[in-house]
């Protein structure tokens, strides 16, 4: 019995223990988290000028399909496939034995002439002599004078034969009619080549420095230039050289800078574009006609913009937006209008001010209308190139569309 007793005592404090435990804690209440902390910067305001990229090509200046004003056998050829030539440098020599022979027949022509001309002359001044003394008449003094003029004709008629031949002798050597970099020979030696338009294509020239790269703008890119021009906040390109940079496929930063100096004078109906021109020195050759490229013109003048990390730019379907802190420390959501990329850092168009305090990491962290712990650091810029390209830039991204 004493046994039973003491298990139903045991029992009993056991169940009871909870109950005592929930007393003692009643009065204590559960403790809220801390707001998350997170990093928050004030917008970069700087003077910045906007770049559009296009694709272009590259293409030489100067290109020339050499072929030889007359005809016969080449004799021989004297440059290397692919070397650079000069202005003026012999390349290909077509037979010049029938031209010379042609040549040299023209000059006995000429001689004659000339002697057919002196004998004219003297018969002129002697037929003078007579008709004052009253020896001959006036009509046989007029058949002198009129002899001694077809004879001057004639040895002009010679001499133009003459400088022809001359001509179709100096023809004979062909020579290079500019600068730049020779593609290979067409025809090899032996080959009967037919001259003057249309004739057999020897080889081909390029120039190389400076070159051009072609480039495409839609028409609201070319709509927008237009007005910034009218609006003085930018040179007109078809006055003025507005600058250029490019890069070629393999190459970052842009290194080359050249100038804009044409812009066609209408927009393909086809393509709905309108064709403009860089041009850009080339003095060590490294830029082929033909390669593809990324060029950057001028997108606009000079402004004040707000610039804040690409990072603190969050996307909501098509809407962009950034997370605010206000004076109570409390998150805002911020819809915004986003520019370009500039010395890497991302344009604000609309939706903050210069004072306005972003978060600019943790914002992972932060939902609209919660409590935050602010954290202020200044935005470091590593790249500080806002008025030019330069060669800092190392990701560009496109804004044709303004």
């Amino acid at each position: 019995m004493k046994i039973t007793i003491k298990y139903i005592a045991l029992l009993l404090l056991i169940l009871a223990a909870p109950a005592f435990v929930l007393i003692g804690c009643e009065g204590q209440q559960p403790q809220a988290p801390p707001p998350p902390k997170v990093t928050v910067s004030k917008p970069v305001a700087e003077e910045i000028m906007e770049w559009d990229e296009y694709t272009g090509r590259l293409e030489a200046v100067d290109t020339v399909n050499v072929r030889a004003r007359v005809s016969g056998y080449l004799q021989s050829i004297h440059f290397k496939d692919g070397q650079t030539v000069k202005e003026g440098d012999l390349l290909f020599v077509i037979d010049p034995r029938p031209y010379q022979a042609e040549l040299d027949r023209a000059l006995a022509e000429q001689r004659l002439a000339e002697a057919r001309l002196s004998l004219a002359e003297n018969d002129l001044k002697r037929a003078k002599h007579l008709l004052s003394a009253r020896a001959i008449s006036e009509e046989e003094a007029d058949t002198r004078a009129s002899d001694e003029q077809v004879a001057r004709a004639t040895v002009e008629q010679a001499q133009a034969v003459v400088n022809a031949a001359r001509l179709n002798v100096e023809f004979t050597q062909v020579r290079a009619p500019i600068t730049g970099l020779i593609s290979r020979k067409f025809v090899t030696e032996g080959n009967l080549i037919n001259g003057g338009t249309g004739g057999t294509l020897l080889t081909t020239i390029v120039s190389l420095d400076p070159i051009y790269c072609y480039f495409e703008a839609d028409e609201q890119s070319y709509l927008r230039y237009a007005n910034m021009e009218r609006e003085g906040k930018m040179p007109e390109s078809r006055k003025g050289e507005n600058p250029a940079y490019m890069e070629l496929s393999n190459e970052t930063g842009y290194p080359h800078k050249g100038y804009v100096d044409f812009i066609d004078n209408s927009m393909d109906p086809n393509t709905g574009t309108i064709r403009g021109r860089g041009v850009f020195p080339n003095p060590d050759d490294t830029l082929t006609p033909g390669l593809f490229a990324r060029m950057k013109i001028m997108g606009s003048g000079q402004y004040k913009a707000l610039l804040v990390p690409d990072e603190a730019v969050g996307s909501d379907q098509s809407q962009k937006f950034v997370m605010v802190v206000n004076p109570e420390g409390t998150v805002e959501y911020r819809q915004v209008t986003v520019g370009p990329r500039v010395s890497g850092l991302r344009v604000i168009r609309r939706g903050v001010g210069p004072e306005d305090r972003i978060i600019v990491n943790g914002l992972q962290r932060a939902m609209p209308g919660m409590k935050v712990s602010p954290v202020e650091e200044d935005i470091v810029v590593k790249e500080k190139n806002f008025l030019t390209p330069g060669i800092v830039i190392k990701d560009p991204e496109s804004n044709t569309g303004g």
